[in-house]
């Protein structure tokens, strides 16, 4: 399943271009995820590598994981030191009044016994910063690019639907749902010290061109 989706790969570092609809973690339904598969993404190591970063289920993309110990703990602080470049693509429902802009809107989790937990935009919650563009317009959509400075829980899903008041085309929590949530994590960027930076970059998927985005 995976061979094709192999983005990057050496020594410490392996990138795939995780599909929609596959959970990183094994989730409460016990449905297939990627944490149950990582057997096949050994490539010549006896050792399981490990996920660095979550990706929500429904969210495709570029996902490092750590092929040993070493490297997970270096890449993990990476992410928490805020060097990781992350670029994501996503359709929103309408088309903003600006071509680019910063979101800074902080998050806070809130929880209820009818609907679950969601984040939600809480001056006191915890900073949360996205930069992102206009890419393209189609079918009275837009197709944007968000560059999260942060790392918040539904980060991007949040800032689009109340930063800017267009939720994620397909968003379950935040958006009117549908069959496809449209969001991508399209280009991750990890620095090493002494060694090439992990670079990758995932292609738009199949889902985004069937809604008239990236054919040209």
């Amino acid at each position: 399943m995976f061979k094709d989706r192999v983005l990057f790969i050496d020594g410490e570092a392996l990138v795939i271009d995780k599909p929609a609809g596959l959970p990183v973690d094994r989730p409460r339904d016990r449905s297939q995820s990627l944490e149950d598969m990582l057997g096949e993404l050994t490539f010549g190591f006896q050792r399981l590598p490990w996920p660095v970063h979550r990706l929500d289920r429904d969210t495709s993309g570029c996902l490092l994981l750590a092929r040993n110990p070493k490297s997970l703990k270096k890449f993990g602080q990476a992410f928490e030191a805020g060097i990781v470049t992350k670029r994501y693509v996503a359709i929103l429902d309408g088309v903003p009044e600006e071509t680019s802009g910063m979101i800074d809107l902080p998050l806070a989790k809130v929880s209820t016994a009818e609907t679950g937990w969601r984040m939600v935009g809480d001056p006191k919650g915890k900073s949360a910063r996205t930069r992102w563009e206009l890419i393209e317009v189609a079918r009275d959509k837009a197709l944007i690019a968000f560059f999260p400075e942060t790392g918040r829980t539904h980060q991007i899903r949040v800032h689009a639907a109340e930063g800017l008041g267009l939720p994620i085309v397909g968003d379950p929590v935040y958006g009117k749902g549908g069959p496809a949530v449209m969001l991508h994590a399209a280009e991750l960027t990890v620095p090493r010290e002494g060694k090439p930076d992990v670079h990758a970059e995932a292609p738009l998927p199949v889902r985004f061109h069937n809604a008239g985005f990236g054919r040209g």
